[in-house]
């Protein structure tokens, strides 16, 4: 297997109009969203978008995140992504998100409950982690200063909070819309 470098990747991401994710050389494809997804991840941009000040700026889908796990380089595009940090000057990344969502489907939960997960939590500004389930009303938070013990979300009454950011989420708002939305 031929690995590609870091300049090959960025710039090979620049001119695609498919999206890869890079682990330490080797470039994988990714799949295109469901409705679902899509309009999951742009509910909790939106409540984001709307509550967050300078320096915290939200990103969605295209935007990625780079991090070092066990010296590779690697390159995730998190669903949705806030990044507060001046040191995040790079046009195309971030190397200091504050809070990095995923909204995960049957196909991607494993990847983003493992893998991810592992290698978010190696990120030195990430202060809490969500996997948003586009399949049922469940969201599970994982925050440092919880040492990463997930907590649970998955009643329409319940409201989250995302502490790092200050911005409290009711559950029934991340699913408005869908179909497991809850009712009236």
């Amino acid at each position: 297997m031929m690995l590609v470098s870091v300049e090959d990747y960025l710039a090979g991401e620049e001119a695609s109009d498919t999206r890869h994710e890079y682990v330490g050389g080797v470039v994988y494809a990714m799949a295109g969203a469901s409705k679902e997804h899509n309009l999951i991840a742009l509910n909790i941009y939106t409540a984001l978008r709307q509550s967050l000040r300078s320096p915290c700026r939200a990103f969605v889908s295209d935007i990625k995140v780079r991090l070092k796990a066990l010296h590779d380089d690697v390159f995730y595009y998190p669903d949705v992504m806030v990044a507060c940090d001046p040191r995040d000057t790079h046009r195309l990344f971030s190397y200091y998100p504050r809070v990095l969502i995923e909204v995960s489907s049957s196909s991607t939960e494993r990847l983003d409950r493992r893998e991810k997960r592992w290698a978010y939590q190696t990120i030195e500004t990430l202060q809490e982690y969500l996997i948003v389930s586009q399949d049922r009303l469940e969201v599970t938070v994982f925050r440092r200063d919880a040492n990463w013990v997930a907590e649970v979300f998955n009643r329409a009454d319940q409201t989250l909070s995302l502490q790092s950011i200050g911005l409290v989420l009711p559950l029934s708002r991340i699913y408005e819309g869908s179909a497991i939305a809850p009712a009236h």
